[in-house]
């Protein structure tokens, strides 16, 4: 079994990896990383060539990939796990593979982009195995994470089965869908690891991830708090449904009426609400063009911000996001002294975000804006939700990604706390590097 790093080995994002098992090869995930332009969830790639993307690092170097590929699997829906889908997926004669959710995502993105992509694409349930060629299956967990229908995958072949875990947090308290199905981890720990490849977004962090309850809370309490008599906007990820969920059922409670603006939020939002994922309240609007965000936001200003609550884009201070556009003074509405801004969503941190949300910030506090942030809660998993996953998985090697040089060794120092040894059973690699297990 090889496995090639293709991206997400030496950063956080531009998630890709090719497993090859004999002379076949598994792709799984083809993500971008967002730090390198500035970009958020409304990002378009479309008009930039693959070649200038890679160049750019937007998007991984595929062409460390070897083998007979013969699949590409998609773990969930995210784009720094499906965001470069659109780029590559015309070069590889192979069926795409995900949960519905997540697929369907892809499959919007491929004709975004103006691609056309004709080859199988497969929607598979959690818990479901796939043959893919007469000695490689893909086996498709069901975990929890900050978007739906995420799975931990595994790759079951004659020579070992190896275990995806790149993202994943343990959330016994879902707000939609079930828990992570740990009995099936911990029989694949019975059966047999031979490689374990896993995320190490928040390995440094001590205990073990909060459930989305505790955030779903927090916003109850905010929002039930707020003036009534102010306008109130919450910015959160357009991809997070179950927050999504509990913003608007607190815009519910509340008494005010729950307006989602943004093309992200039309894309994941409405995409979800189209498939059952998710129950808006019956009084919600989604609205995604500018041309109909403005025309809503001349009506709400026009009837009394203190009647709604505004649910948009741009917790990360991105120039081209709602939140910003509103603090710039655009499309008719200006912030009111004492309305509130509640950031459901922590800085992702880059130096880059770091600045844009300083500059978002002081913009609105000049405004007179009050901001209440910490209303969040993580979709990665801690210190011990790794520590609990390799004693569930005892893995016989590691490899961890989808970090930073230090959040790797964070986590080779974890492992070796439970007996893996640096450089025997703990692989730490590099972009376009292989190893064998």
């Amino acid at each position: 079994m090889e496995i090639t790093a293709v991206g997400g080995y030496e950063e956080v994002g531009r998630n890709m990896t090719a497993v090859k098992i004999g002379g076949d090869t598994i792709i799984i995930d083809m993500g971008i990383r967002l730090d390198r332009v500035l970009v958020h969830e409304d990002t378009d790639i479309t008009k930039t060539k693959k070649e200038e993307l890679v160049r750019m690092g937007v998007i991984p170097d595929d062409s460390v990939v070897r083998g007979n590929v013969r699949a590409i699997a998609l773990t969930h829906g995210h784009l720094d796990h499906l965001g470069a889908v659109s780029k590559f997926v015309s070069k590889y004669n192979a069926p795409l593979i995900g949960t519905p959710y997540t697929v369907e995502l892809a499959k919007r993105g491929i004709r975004a982009d103006g691609g056309r992509y004709t080859n199988p694409v497969y929607a598979v349930e959690e818990g479901e195995i796939l043959q893919v060629t007469p000695e490689i299956s893909l086996e498709f967990i069901r975990a929890t994470h900050s978007i739906p229908q995420t799975v931990i995958l595994a790759v079951h072949s004659p020579h070992g089965t190896l275990v995806y875990a790149n993202d994943f947090k343990f959330d016994d308290s879902p707000i939609i869908g079930e828990k992570t199905d740990y009995t099936r981890l911990k029989e694949l720990g019975r059966e047999g690891v031979k490689c374990l490849i896993v995320e190490t977004v928040r390995v440094s962090e001590e205990g073990r991830t909060p459930s989305e309850k505790i955030a779903q809370k927090i916003l109850e309490d905010s929002v039930a708090r707020s003036d009534p008599e102010k306008g109130l906007i919450v910015t959160t990820f357009s991809s997070h449904i179950a927050r999504i969920s509990s913003i608007t059922n607190a815009a519910r409670i509340a008494g005010r009426t729950p307006i989602l603006l943004g093309r992200s939020m039309e894309k994941f939002v409405g995409l979800a609400e189209n498939m059952k994922i998710l129950e808006l309240p019956e009084d919600a609007h989604l609205y995604g063009s500018p041309e109909s965000v403005k025309k809503i936001l001349h009506s709400i200003v026009r009837d009394g911000k203190e009647k709604y609550l505004l649910v948009v884009t741009g917790h990360q201070g991105e120039p081209d996001a709602l939140l910003t556009k509103i603090a710039n003074k655009k499309f008719g509405y200006v912030i009111e002294k004492g309305e509130e801004v509640i950031f459901s969503a922590d800085i992702i941190p880059n130096p880059m975000n770091v600045a844009n949300r300083y500059v978002l910030e002081t913009k609105l506090k000049l405004q007179g804006a009050r901001l209440f942030k910490g209303a969040h809660v993580s979709g990665h998993a801690s210190r011990e939700d790794h520590h609990d996953l390799l004693r569930m998985l005892q893995p016989e090697n590691v490899i961890p990604c989808h970090g930073d040089l230090a959040m790797l060794s964070s986590y080779a120092e974890l492992a070796e706390n439970l007996g893996y040894e640096l450089n025997k059973n703990i692989r730490l690699v590099r972009n376009g590097q292989r190893v064998a297990v």
